[in-house]
């Protein structure tokens, strides 16, 4: 099954369902029985971009990272689906003592330990994971250009960039003619706003930059199921949720609760359909750790908010 609404990555060849599944629940919140099967419904249903990163799930006690990326690569020599997926990592947070940055030496470190994690020979999506700037940009594109040429790499994006230094990167490219960024990975959905939308968003938009936001769901906040403190009770992620509960946070709710009731839908439907209708988006990332997650989450690519919904919803997050 092939989703008919595929979008381009930036101005790169590859393209990709309009939902990316967020690899950072494998071996957190999924273990490795529930992310094969969360990984095979993803591929069933016609998506094929899957991120991830190396450090995931180094913040768990007792984790080292590489354990998203361990889990996906097994799947992959399991599975034999590697030529139905986009997979996309990122590096250059800290995994080790000096092991963290985007300079060329460290570069090809990180690479190999992905692919070998990966269990793949390339990289379709590979990603700075956020900015180095004791490392010239000229020095981390030109690492990026040899592993493209060495074809283990085929598309690179960048993560929590400012608009300035994304700016920079580009005519760095173009001065050197090396690879240029063609994605943007960045924090946004209708509670987080702010950073996004504006200067970087009309840098996306007009140098046609694809993007892919994380944390597209506000840490599971957007779903609807966190609205008091005593909701946050033995969750993994009370602490990122506990200052939406706020006027503006319940106001959102309200919102997503009347679009959906009215469109019959979910509030988690609403918000990843409100992204989706962004200007420049082209996948939010969501993450599921179960089916039953996964496959309200699916539906929302046939989700179109009319005008009204729209409207009520910037209103509500302005």
């Amino acid at each position: 099954m092939q989703i008919k609404k595929q979008r381009r990555l930036g101005r790169s060849s590859l393209e990709v369902a309009p939902l990316a599944f967020g690899g950072n629940v494998f071996g957190w919140t999924a273990d490795e029985q529930t992310s094969f099967r969360l990984l095979d419904a993803f591929v069933a249903r016609g998506f094929n971009l899957i991120d991830t990163a190396d450090v995931y799930s180094k913040w768990i006690p007792g984790h080292q990272g590489g354990e998203s990326e361990t889990i996906i690569g097994r799947w992959l020599a399991k599975s034999g689906k590697r030529s139905q997926v986009m997979i996309a990592t990122k590096l250059g947070v800290e995994m080790d003592l000096g092991e963290q940055g985007l300079s060329k030496a460290y570069i090809m470190r990180a690479i190999e330990s992905s692919l070998q994690r990966l269990q793949t020979d390339y990289i379709d999506l590979y990603q700075s994971h956020r900015d180095d700037e004791e490392t010239p940009l000229e020095e981390t594109l030109e690492a990026y250009s040899r592993l493209i040429k060495q074809g283990k790499v085929r598309v690179i994006g960048a993560s929590n960039y400012k608009p300035p230094r994304l700016a920079e990167a580009l005519h760095v490219s173009a001065r050197h003619g090396y690879p240029r960024y063609e994605v943007l990975q960045p924090c946004y959905n209708l509670y987080d706003r702010a950073e996004f939308e504006g200067e970087l968003a009309d840098l996306c938009v007009r140098e046609q930059i694809g993007v892919i936001p994380y944390f597209s769901l506000a840490s599971g906040f957007l779903t609807g199921k966190y609205r008091s403190e005593g909701d946050l009770a033995n969750r993994a992620r009370a602490y990122r949720v506990k200052d939406m509960l706020n006027e503006r946070g319940f106001r959102i709710l309200k919102a997503l609760d009347t679009a959906a009731a009215r469109l019959h839908v979910t509030p988690a439907q609403v918000a990843l359909a409100w992204l989706m209708a962004r200007p420049g988006v082209t996948a939010p990332i969501a993450s599921a750790t179960s089916e039953e997650q996964f496959n309200e989450i699916a539906a929302s690519v046939d989700l179109k908010l009319d005008d009204s919904a729209m409207r009520a919803l910037d209103d509500a997050s302005a």
